[in-house]
């Protein structure tokens, strides 16, 4: 004990012999000072109470009761003190699972190494020489094997689980840990980016399965726990508040984030955050960090949205989205006065996509949205999230103001193209296909075609295939084979296994403003 403490500490002896009294008067005079004392501290204490009391807080006990298991819900002090958490967590964590992922790429150094004959022939003859020459590398040479971690949460007795689609990026291999030990590999169902949401699926039965909640019901101020694996640490559980919700971010114009000060580092992306019922209420995500920790701002995607995502992904492996095709900004008051409005409420359209839904049924630039299929646009990330949301092929009521007026205009809406929708593969490498993955054609790329109903896009190419040896390169548009006009992968892929692929086939490509034929040997 150093010194400072000494002097403002009580002092204690304790030598095992019993202290004896000089005289009465002490005795006396040390009884009255106790009294005194003893009144000093009462008047001190009533006086704490009261102030606590003011405050909306009460003398609830420091430690809570938590030896009843029977309920789930924590007992929360009366007058609003702190909740207690651990039979919740208790009860809830054993859905929760931690996730390691590895991924291995090979350097380029490795790749240069291992190119192929015909790759070979079509360079200079100097570099021919020159990698010719290199020594041989041995098979896993300069290849990099990365490990991630990260949260998940079961959602069904036979193995379906939650977590993020940015957990997952380019994993080779997925282990999904279980409360009892158990590491078992995951399989990937579906992976939905604009959502940050995949759904895995293990080989288990008779698992421990979360509740969802109701994100819809929450409040600024609600207490929440997040449970995940922070920095790879298992079952880690943090506590905070809901701070704000439908917080819009960057680019996640498709999620109406909840704002938490739960402490969220990484690692605990894709984990669940709770409510004080033990229901899935988000799916932690992301967090707001100039350190690449966690300082107090983290950010969960509500539960309602992430069910309507899981629920496609276990169906179709993918998710649809509906698409209006208008820019839109939010309005201020001298916005709102110049479209002669008292109030800043709606989405105000900047552009109309051309051949989108809304171009169609007469939506124009100005116009400004005060409701989409009966609900109110209150602000202008509104829209977004109650257009996706929408099934493909629904026409739905459009209140807007023009020109002063209030007038609604319906709309069919229409399917979302989403720049991560799988590429149709006309890609097998065996003899007679041409090796590349293709997509349709957005509404954008087809305006700038002088045939708007033909064309598919190129999105890869397939190395040592007979469009890499006939110089196709991705981003390229199809036009025709053969003659045959392509308006669609399916067609294209139909076109070319008819093909005689003794003979080269005429390709017309459309590759930037410049069109252009190439010669493509099937049987090369």
């Amino acid at each position: 004990m150093n010194d400072k403490k000494m002097k403002d500490s009580p002092q204690v002896e304790a030598t095992g012999t019993a202290l004896v009294p000089s005289n009465t008067s002490n005795i006396n005079n040390t009884e009255k000072s106790k009294r005194i004392k003893k009144h000093k501290l009462s008047l001190m204490m009533g006086f704490i109470i009261g102030a606590l009391s003011a405050y909306g807080l009460t003398t609830a006990p420091l430690f809570a009761d938590t030896t009843s298991t029977n309920a789930v819900a924590p007992k929360v002090a009366v007058g609003g003190g702190l909740p207690e958490l651990a039979t919740m967590i208790k009860k809830s964590r054993s859905a929760v699972v931690s996730i390691t992922v590895k991924t291995g790429k090979s350097s380029a150094g490795n790749r240069l190494s291992q190119l192929s004959e015909k790759q070979l022939e079509r360079l200079p003859k100097q570099y021919q020489d020159l990698l010719k020459n290199l020594p041989k590398q041995p098979h896993d040479y300069g290849s990099r094997r990365g490990q991630a971690y990260g949260s998940g949460f079961i959602i069904s007795e036979d193995g379906y689980v939650v977590t993020n689609a940015h957990v997952i990026d380019d994993a080779d291999t997925i282990t999904v840990k279980l409360d009892d030990k158990r590491e078992l590999e995951a399989k990937k169902i579906g992976v939905d980016k604009l959502s940050d949401i995949a759904l895995l699926k293990i080989e288990a039965k008779d698992l421990p399965v979360a509740s969802f909640g109701d994100s819809d019901k929450l409040d600024v101020g609600q207490w929440v726990v997040a449970i995940g694996a922070p920095f790879g640490l298992d079952y880690t559980a943090t506590q905070g508040i809901v701070s704000a919700l439908s917080r819009s971010l960057p680019a996640d114009t498709y999620v109406p984030f909840i704002q938490t000060d739960a402490a969220v580092n990484p690692g605990n992306s894709g984990g669940p955050l709770f409510d004080l019922n033990g229901q899935v209420v988000g799916v932690n995500s992301q967090i707001y960090s100039r350190s690449g920790g966690y300082m107090g701002v983290s950010f969960a995607i509500p539960i309602n949205i992430v069910k309507n995502v899981t629920d496609q992904l276990k169906t179709s492996g993918k998710v649809s989205r509906g698409w209006l095709g208008v820019g839109i900004q939010g309005i201020n008051e001298a916005l709102a006065e110049s479209l002669g409005r008292d109030d800043t409420i709606g989405s105000l359209i900047s552009s109309v996509s051309p051949s989108s839904p809304a171009d169609k049924a007469g939506l124009q630039a100005g116009d400004l949205i005060l409701k989409f299929d009966n609900k109110t646009v209150e602000e202008v990330n509104d829209l977004p999230l109650l257009v996706g949301s929408t099934p493909i092929g629904k026409k739905v009521p459009v209140e807007i103001v023009r020109a002063g007026k209030i007038q609604t205009i319906d709309v069919t809406i229409d399917k979302l193209k989403s720049k991560d929708d799988e590429p149709e593969e006309v890609a097998a490498l065996e003899k007679g296909s041409l090796g590349v993955a293709v997509t349709d054609l957005t509404d954008a790329e087809k305006e700038k075609l002088v045939t708007k109903n033909q064309g598919v896009k190129v999105a890869k190419v397939m190395p040592d295939s007979a469009a890499e040896n006939a110089g196709l390169r991705s981003g390229d548009i199809i036009l025709s084979v053969g003659g045959q006009s392509i308006a669609s992968p399916s067609q294209l892929k139909q076109v070319i296994q008819k093909a005689n692929g003794d003979k080269p086939l005429a390709v017309l490509l459309m590759r930037g403003d410049q069109a252009l034929f190439v010669a493509v040997h099937l049987n090369s």
